[in-house]
């Protein structure tokens, strides 16, 4: 298989399921039966915030928490509240009171110094959603495919104007690059528009900050004298700070990319200020989550279908791309609401008339 600069691949667009095998135990106080001390039937969650996103206490803590208890394992889930300090004290107690597991969202860092700490206790490490040094796993989505998906929009949408990719003025609005994984985003993205011709035009540094990305596009607009034809956004906080600027110059038309399925994404989409976004499934990376950490608890050993460069199994989820068509189909996956979706207007048009002509309901 050819190795990317991030992951060797074993499948793209891979999903989640997995053989569990084998009985390679995870040391320490992981029991080789799921049975045994209360240290060992407990998995042990970090959470890193509340204020970035919703989906953290609103979907991952109810998934993991009914995943884990439904495999008859009790989970600690706590949550760091965007504090580095916080997060390390909380990671001593959860190991004060035992673990059998330790699922980690990393925050600015913080995870690996929990992960050393719990890997000399014998206790396996999960790194979830966000990789880090120290792992002994690593489960998320797909994230090269999720820049693939992104690029393609990108592509697409140049292509519905009529305008030839390789000539075309686009910006390249990326994630920060601290984040591990913004820079398989990118590669992904990267690969499908170049592929396509595209070469950027202007490149501002990477943030997943939406008041932050505005300042940048506005800057790069100015530069390029007022003049874009496709923007790649790596995610929908990128893309609505890009909007912002363009509604602000009377811009419209503009190809936009994003991910995450929010729901100003959602309108956007729907009212056609952005060409799509990539909706990764909360429930479907909880419960690889959940049953990489059940392996890990009955001292089975999960097999991962990809892998980091450092050689961390990765567990990848299939995301979906979505255009105004598929807004529905997350509204019938749980993770937006069409009441929310649909009441009010961006930009004078009306989201009722929008989610009457695209079927949300």
């Amino acid at each position: 298989m050819k190795k990317s600069s991030l992951f060797a691949a074993a499948a793209l667009g891979a999903t989640a399921a997995m053989l569990l095998a084998g009985c390679a135990g995870g040391g320490g106080s992981t029991p080789t039966d799921g049975g045994g001390d209360a240290e060992g039937k407990r998995a042990c969650v970090i959470l890193p915030d509340s204020a970035s996103s919703n989906r953290w206490e609103d979907l991952d803590r109810k998934y993991l928490d009914e995943g884990l208890k439904a495999a008859g394992f009790e989970a600690d889930i706590q949550n760091a509240q965007g504090d580095v300090n916080k997060y390390s004290t909380i990671g001593d107690q959860l190991l004060t009171k035992g673990c059998g597991v330790m699922l980690l969202v990393d925050y600015q860092g913080a995870a690996p110094a929990v992960a050393e700490k719990a890997k000399a206790e014998g206790v396996p490490v999960i790194a979830y959603d966000r990789p880090f040094t120290g792992a002994d796993y690593y489960v998320s989505f797909d994230n090269v495919k999720v820049g693939e998906l992104e690029g393609q929009m990108v592509v697409d949408g140049l292509k519905a104007q009529s305008k030839d990719p390789a000539t075309a003025v686009v910006v390249y609005m990326g994630g920060d690059p601290t984040d591990g994984n913004a820079a398989m985003f990118k590669e992904g993205a990267v690969k499908v528009m170049e592929a396509a011709g595209i070469k950027p035009a202007a490149e501002p540094p990477g943030v997943w900050d939406q008041a932050k990305s505005a300042t940048n596009f506005e800057q790069a607009l100015t530069s390029l004298g007022g003049k874009v034809d496709a923007v790649w956004a790596a995610n929908d906080a990128n893309a609505a700070g890009v909007i912002g600027i363009l509604q602000k110059n009377n811009l419209t038309g503009v190809p936009i990319s994003g991910q995450d399925a929010q729901l100003g994404a959602l309108q956007f989409i729907l009212t056609g200020w952005q060409t799509g976004t990539v909706w990764k499934p909360v429930k479907l990376e909880a419960d690889a989550a959940v049953e990489t950490a059940v392996a890990l608890l009955k001292g089975e050993k999960p097999t991962a279908d990809q892998q980091l460069e450092d050689g961390t199994p990765y567990i990848a989820v299939t995301p979906n791309s979505v255009g105004p068509e598929q807004v529905k189909d997350v509204v019938a996956g749980g993770d937006a609401s069409a009441a929310d979706i649909c009441k009010g207007d961006v930009a004078g048009a009306s989201l009722a008339d929008a989610c009457a002509k695209y079927g949300v309901e």
